[in-house]
């Protein structure tokens, strides 16, 4: 009698590590994707409240090539390295800038996409974007990026507003409560195309280059981070980034 229950023991306890296991297991296999949705035509919210645009297409291709199960989670840009901390998701998906002080926080893959920034305004109508040429000029851009950052240290003569969503600054632009804005330039590029935007353009080359975006995961994450920068090597070497690139734009951005 005794020796049965042993075995009974045995085969529970058995029964425990492999749910464990298993349950670990699952959980590897499973992603949260943070990102704005309101970022096009990288991040944003269709008709049938389903988040797409680029953004989101390379994350699908990376959690398809990692054989990971992924979810989106829409998180307002202000609150979104807090709520990767607070484990609400486990990446950032959302065209977040590599900068040093970001990396106090956090950690970075490799770069997705490369960015610019470049000034938009009204047409036909002189804007002068030297730092002399904006001292005492309107002009806005999305909060905690760092197109607000550049502009508070390299245009700090300018009356500077800094927006919750880049859809609020291009409000406030059309209804002429701005001179100009300064944002990514392939945003920018985006509502310049579009209805709200047809009477606005580019008023510069662009200011800064070279701005690398990655996918920001918490510290210490480093087999995730490892799994992303393979798998973004991956989708680059088998023509699947080349794919998303030409759905969004007419030219390289990598």
């Amino acid at each position: 009698m005794q020796m049965i229950h042993k075995l009974k023991g045995m085969a529970i306890a058995a029964l425990a590590v492999l749910a464990v296991t298993t349950g670990n297991a699952d959980a590897a296999d499973k992603l949260r994707i943070g990102t704005e949705g309101a970022y096009p035509p990288f991040n944003m919210v269709d008709s049938n409240g389903e988040l797409q645009g680029f953004d989101v297409d390379i994350a699908k291709a990376l959690c398809e090539r990692m054989g990971a199960q992924c979810t989106f989670v829409k998180q307002d840009w202000d609150g979104i390295i807090p709520a990767l901390l607070a484990q609400k998701f486990d990446a950032i998906v959302a065209s977040m800038s590599i900068t040093d002080e970001r990396k106090q926080a956090v950690d970075f893959t490799d770069h997705y996409y490369t960015n610019k920034l470049q000034f938009i305004g009204k047409k036909g109508m002189a804007l002068d974007v030297s730092e002399a040429g904006l001292k005492g000029k309107t002009v806005g851009a999305q909060r905690a990026t760092i197109s607000g950052e550049w502009l508070e240290k390299n245009r700090a003569g300018a009356d500077i507003k800094l927006y919750d969503t880049q859809e609020n600054a291009y409000l406030d632009l059309a209804s002429g409560r701005l001179d100009g804005i300064l944002g990514d330039a392939f945003v920018n590029l985006e509502w310049l195309n579009s209805d709200a935007g047809k009477d606005f353009e580019f008023k510069s080359d662009p200011v800064f280059e070279g701005d690398l975006i990655g996918i920001a995961v918490r510290k210490g994450e480093d087999d995730l981070r490892t799994k992303l920068n393979q798998a973004i090597k991956d989708i680059v070497a088998d023509g699947t980034y080349a794919k998303i690139n030409a759905k969004y734009f007419p030219f390289p951005i990598y």
